[in-house]
């Protein structure tokens, strides 16, 4: 029987692959035993309850197995009929070429850049760890034992390509420094990639590195052996170390390319796919179904798993009762991402005395936010003395001690990233920080935020070239316009301490992941600058006295520059300036052409002021004239001789809008 539903799902995936014109055959051929044994023995799921709370998780890293992974959920029972798996990759279907978030019921995240399913699974079960450790319950007649709320395990089906990249190593260092137990991850262990044998490129020792990081290892020589693949899974489960489980697997097993990188990612010929069918014992009709043996995968699956599911209602309905008085408001989170709050309504206490980075004065502000939102964590890649993102007080989050905010990823940008989408899958409001100039190492986690709609934030320091002396590898420039450049992406830069609680306004009210960019030069505090109109992205901070001249847009701490530049040419020239603070140009964009207009109107001459490059400023200028930006790397130096080198210093920003004016 288990072979005959092997063989249903292995038909039913070359089918769509065919029927499409495209896709990856191999990944279907060869580890169809891996994902039926997770499925029918192992996944604790509803699939009528694809959302709930404490379910086992899945993560198709290696998403070109699409195909694999739609047949699968089909055959336990999701909500996807056949014509889904006839419309593979076509578009507006629930079965896109790789798996994507909210698209496909029971697709626990978005995958197919290799490496980020690894590690954005790492960020899904820290996130159980936490969730397990921050509810308890105790029972009496278990000894007084304490056993969690939360006790989902994390699997996942990766390939040699997701290994190989970088991402994975840190992300598996870091679960190995955490003990994250609830991980178990198989691997297709097929020893071909696109281009050919991985004897060219990945001959390391795979179980040995990950033992060295601290991992359970099992080994399954025989990949068709889905007896032996469960058995692996169950000492895994049961290991109290992350798992991994390296299965020995034939690439396109039973095809005519069996074995070579051919049948990765190539259709099979018509001829192959009747031959193979008829090795499966297969009917040869395209997308066959044996409803026996759909009926039995079925029921394998909601027998183990009903269990799970009334024991956890059970569980859930006795914490309410017991340890929140039937008030379950507080568990709200868990169950939807509608965050509301109205962060101009608290008292803050901002020093409006001396002079502060706007780093300095984003960790008063975080450290106010733990306050009143629960499921607020976060951390930095080894630089939070330096971004000012420790939360104080609030613990730390370690191996065994799971009940902290504040997480050390050490100096692991890349996996960083990742573990904070899958953070923000499991429910939590989750934050990241470096400098901006390391931006450039997160990228493929932020298009992945933004491709899954997380609200994740992105905390980047030391902003621009007022750095100095660290040089050109440090100072940014082309950063804020490729993070701006992403979309459903937002991007802030805020003038001073009001506008950053303006812009976590915005941030903790959208569901959308944002850039928050923060300086570690010292400003001072705007006296118009407001927190309400920060979040509709630009606003008025200087209003010309009597004749309007022309218009300055400014961000960050040039606004600080545009602000004393227009006082001071109306003070010496009586050049009457309005200056615009705009801390979010993608927020700006959203709002209506009244305001808009309102704030720029027509047939005025309109300058820009940004430590950063041009690209994407145009819009608001007649010409590159009118431009205020940095379009080439810093040196070393003192921040004035910086300044001085890269056109970027008052006088010469000065100079250059008086001359444009007259």
């Amino acid at each position: 029987m288990e072979n005959r539903i092997i063989n249903n799902i292995k038909s039913l995936g070359i089918d769509m692959i065919d029927s499409a014109g495209s896709g990856h055959p191999g990944i279907v051929l060869g580890a169809a035993p891996i994902i039926y044994s997770i499925y029918a023995n192992h996944m604790n799921i509803n699939v009528n309850d694809p959302k709930w709370i404490n379910r086992d998780r899945f993560v198709m890293s290696a998403g070109h197995g699409s195909a694999l992974l739609y047949a699968t959920l089909f055959m336990a029972g999701y909500d996807l009929n056949i014509d889904d798996l006839k419309n593979f990759r076509k578009i507006n279907s629930k079965t896109p070429g790789h798996p994507e978030y909210g698209v496909t019921p029971g697709v626990d995240m978005s995958t197919g850049p290799l490496g980020q399913g690894f590690a954005s699974a790492v960020g899904m079960a820290l996130g159980g760890k936490i969730l397990n450790e921050k509810y308890k319950l105790k029972r009496k007649n278990n000894f007084d034992s304490e056993r969690g709320l939360i006790d989902y395990k994390v699997y996942v089906l990766c390939g040699d390509g997701d290994l190989m990249e970088g991402i994975s190593y840190e992300a598996a260092s870091l679960a190995g420094n955490l003990n994250l137990d609830n991980l178990i991850v198989l691997y297709d262990s097929n020893n071909v990639s696109l281009d050919g044998d991985t004897s060219n490129t990945f001959t390391e020792n795979v179980v040995e590195r990950f033992k060295a990081m601290g991992w359970h290892t099992e080994l399954v020589k025989d990949g068709t052996n889905s007896e032996d693949i469960d058995k692996a899974i169950e000492k895994a489960k049961k290991a109290g170390k992350p798992s991994l489980i390296e299965v020995k697997t034939v690439i396109g097993k039973d095809s005519v390319w069996e074995g070579t990188n051919k049948v990765h990612g190539k259709c099979l010929e018509k001829e192959d796919i009747l031959n193979l069918k008829g090795k499966l014992l297969m009917p040869t009709e395209p997308f066959y179904v044996d409803m026996t043996l759909v009926k039995q995968f079925r029921t394998s699956i909601k027998e183990r798993s009903s269990i799970k599911y009334e024991l956890f209602n059970r569980n859930y309905n006795e914490y309410v009762k017991e340890y929140l008085n039937d008030d379950a408001s507080s568990l709200k989170y868990l169950f939807a991402d509608d965050l509301k709050v109205d962060l101009s309504k608290y008292r803050w206490e901002f020093n409006t005395e001396t002079k502060e980075a706007t780093r300095v004065s984003n960790g008063y502000v975080l450290n106010e936010l733990t306050r009143f939102i629960p499921n607020l964590i976060g951390g930095s890649a080894d630089l939070s003395s330096s971004t000012n993102t420790y939360l104080k007080s609030c613990g730390d989050i370690k191996d065994g001690h799971y009940d902290g905010k504040n997480i050390w990823f050490g100096v692991r940008e890349h996996a960083m990233g990742a573990i904070l989408n899958g953070l923000a899958l499991s429910s939590f409001r989750v934050f990241g920080s470096t400098f901006l100039v390391f931006s450039d190492y997160l990228k493929p986690a932020i298009r992945l935020s933004a491709l899954m709609n997380l609200p994740v934030t992105y905390i980047f320091t030391h902003d621009s070239i007022n750095i100095g002396q660290d040089g050109p590898t440090h100072q940014p420039i082309e950063q804020l316009a490729s993070l701006r450049a992403i979309p459903n992406f937002n991007v802030y830069r805020p003038a001073d301490s009001k506008e950053i609680v303006g812009c976590y306004q915005s941030i903790l009210n959208s569901k959308k992941p944002s850039a928050l960019i923060l300086s570690r030069n010292e400003v001072s505090m705007l006296e118009n600058t407001n927190i309400e109109n920060t979040s509709k992205g630009a606003y008025i901070i200087r209003k010309e006295v009597n004749n309007l001249h022309g218009i300055i847009i400014a961000t960050g701490s040039e606004v600080h520059t545009a602000y004393h530049i227009a006082y001071e040419l109306y003070e010496q020239e009586g050049l009457d300036l309005r200056v615009i603070s705009m801390p979010s140009m993608e927020i700006f964009k959203e709002q209506s052409d009244e305001y808009k207009k309102e704030l720029l109107p027509l047939g005025y001459k309109t300058f820009v002021i940004e430590a950063g490059s041009s690209f994407g400023w145009h819009q608001f200028v007649y010409n590159d004239k009118y431009l205020m930006t940095v379009d080439k790397f810093g040196t070393s130096g003192t921040k004035d001789e910086v300044l001085e080198h890269c056109d970027f210093s008052y006088s010469q920003i000065k100079d250059k809008i008086k001359k444009l004016l007259k």
